[in-house]
């Protein structure tokens, strides 16, 4: 089996160093993954918003029934101990002033009707997010603006592979302080909320717990997509999440050699963090532009608009690329990461193996 046939049935959009890109539809991909293969599933789909766009969303009527066949097949292809982090917006309803809880319906449904479990629920606050919708926040002034997305994640049992020690916070200069002079700023004593502060909580582990409010701004203007894009003359997706999500999540809920999905990968930003940490990944998107496109995310400075766009051409005439070959000065980051104690030295293709 070569690399471009990672998948049975389906051949490969472009393969890289950790992982493979797909075009076509995400129910047929993910049906050719064995079951259990998967460690984590990354994704955010379109969301049910009341104006159409452009990477095509679903009316909210009718996208929890949508969404559930993609969730009921992740749940079979998920590890034991895996995760499905799913990125939704909110909306409101149509004409009106009110909030839709079709995001909120989401998790009641795959956990009563599929066997997921809740997790944790997370928050991402973009503080860089523009004022919407324009009719009751800025035209009328008569809501503040929608800046945060819920971030559900779902696991599979109670008991999901997770380690928070490798996301932790940077400590505030207060607790730098702290931990610099624990006798002139702490004194361990009961606290009034009934809890007991004794002189561990002094000691220097490396950063502070998360909290499940995701602080990341969504403002990137000048990376590497963005870059071959405009050097190309493409389109570049409108809606991108910022690498710094993906990121937390991937560190969070998988260890290096693991196999994380993107089921709606848009310009891949989940592909390129997998890469970077170490894991193999697979990302399906049914948009062939924006499949090719997103292959500018493995390329470097170094390589030329007219190479890139013979890419882009090649990717939009449905011929597999390999991108190993304009990885190699992406490599050394790569390897530091991988040669891990815990990396596992396979392929994808061995992964992937029944």
């Amino acid at each position: 089996m070569t690399r471009n046939q990672i998948l049975k049935d389906t051949q490969a959009a472009y393969v890289t160093a950790e992982g493979a890109a797909y075009c076509g539809d995400s129910l047929d991909l993910l049906r050719q993954l064995p079951d259990d293969s998967v460690q984590l599933v990354m994704t955010s789909p379109p969301f049910a918003l009341q104006r159409q766009k452009e990477y095509g969303n679903k009316e909210q009527h009718e996208y929890i029934d949508w969404l559930a066949e993609f969730a009921t097949l992740v749940h079979q292809k998920l590890r034991r101990d895996g995760s499905f982090v799913l990125d939704l917006g909110g909306s409101y309803e149509k004409g009106v002033p009110v909030r839709s809880l079709y995001n909120f319906r989401i998790p009641i449904r795959f956990c009563d009707e599929i066997g997921f479990f809740l997790a944790e629920d997370f928050y991402w606050f973009n503080p860089s997010k523009l004022p919407s919708p324009i009719e009751w926040v800025n035209k009328r002034k008569i809501r503040a603006k929608d800046s945060v997305n819920t971030v559900w994640w779902f696991s599979k049992t109670e008991n999901p592979k997770a380690d928070v020690t490798r996301v932790l916070a940077p400590y505030s200069n207060r607790m730098k302080k702290l931990l610099d002079d624990p006798d002139k700023y702490y004194q361990p004593k009961m606290r009034p909320s009934g809890h007991d502060i004794g002189k561990g909580f002094s000691k220097d582990n490396g950063g502070s717990i998360p909290s499940n409010l995701l602080q990341i701004p969504n403002s990137e203007s000048n990376g590497q997509y963005l870059s071959g894009c405009k050097a190309v003359s493409v389109k570049q997706h409108p809606a991108r999440f910022p690498a710094k999500l993906p990121e937390f999540f991937i560190r969070f809920l998988s260890n290096p050699g693991d196999l994380v999905v993107d089921l709606f990968a848009g310009s891949n930003t989940t592909g390129q963090v997998a890469e970077t940490e170490g894991r193999q990944w697979l990302a399906f998107e049914n948009n062939i532009e924006y499949v090719a496109a997103s292959a500018f995310r493995f390329l470097t400075k170094n390589d030329k608009p007219e190479e890139m766009q013979k890419i882009y051409k090649r990717i939009c005439d449905r011929k597999t690329v390999d991108l190993r070959k304009y990885q190699l000065e992406k490599l050394p980051k790569i390897a530091a990461v991988t040669n891990s104690e815990s990396y596992s030295q396979t392929s994808l293709l061995d992964y992937l193996a029944p």
